[in-house]
């Protein structure tokens, strides 16, 4: 139940650091749709993009299903999977060229981005670090591969949500647990809205190479707990 509130105080933190973008690609959507042209602006097709980036992940998420909740028991699966999270943000430093912001995007471009959300459903590979490195893979600069993953994590969010809230319902008095959980839900809504900023303002300037160092460092812890665990 933390896990799942923990999540949502994660959208709501989404939604509020984008709450201007998002009322505009909504608003660009709907009358793009209205109007019979769809793509006619870009703020219009970037909801769309969102909306096809969204698609591998429901796809693999499904099909995985069983397989990631066995990867979710097993520390040393976990490290495994940091090491390939520190292996792909250093891949998008070596490979991409950043000449290129959201506005350049392609249906090609989401598609990609969304198969490399994707590997994110296995424990210990980031949902942002991949997706960002999907982006830079397709040359977009850093702070638009950022954007954009964040973006594209709101359908995402919203539908593991909506699936784990309706697992919650099912516990016992669950509503009687709320108010021990409220302070971890403010939490998580305040420092991740804290954490998006000062993300997006460090990409501007800084390679991903630190947070590839990070998650080769809690690899290799997780890694000896898992063999001390033994």
């Amino acid at each position: 139940m933390f896990n799942v509130l923990v999540q949502l105080a994660t959208l709501i933190a989404v939604f509020a650091y984008f709450r201007g973008e998002l009322v505009q690609i909504t608003q660009a959507f709907f009358e793009g749709v209205a109007e019979k042209r769809p793509f006619g602006s870009p703020r219009a097709r970037e909801g769309w993009f969102i909306l096809l980036a969204t698609i591998p992940a429901l796809i693999i998420g499904l099909a995985l299903k069983n397989s990631v909740e066995q990867a979710f028991t097993s520390l040393t699966a976990t490290a495994l999977f940091l090491f390939i999270t520190a292996g792909l943000l250093l891949i998008a430093e070596r490979i991409g060229k950043r000449n290129r912001n959201l506005d350049s995007m392609h249906w090609k471009d989401a598609l990609m981005i969304g198969i490399f959300q994707a590997l994110s459903i296995f424990p210990g590979i980031s949902r942002s670090g991949a997706s960002i490195t999907g982006g830079m893979k397709q040359d977009l600069d850093r702070p638009s591969a950022a954007r954009f993953s964040f973006l594209m994590s709101i359908p995402v969010m919203i539908a593991a949500g909506a699936a784990a809230m309706l697992e919650m319902t099912r516990i016992p008095n669950f509503t009687s647990l709320l108010p021990a959980f409220i302070p971890g839900f403010i939490t998580a809504a305040v420092v991740g809205y804290f954490a998006i900023r000062w993300l997006l303002r460090f990409l501007a300037d800084h390679p991903l190479y630190v947070f590839s160092i990070y998650c080769t460092a809690v690899g290799l812890l997780a890694l000896g707990l898992s063999f001390i665990g033994r």
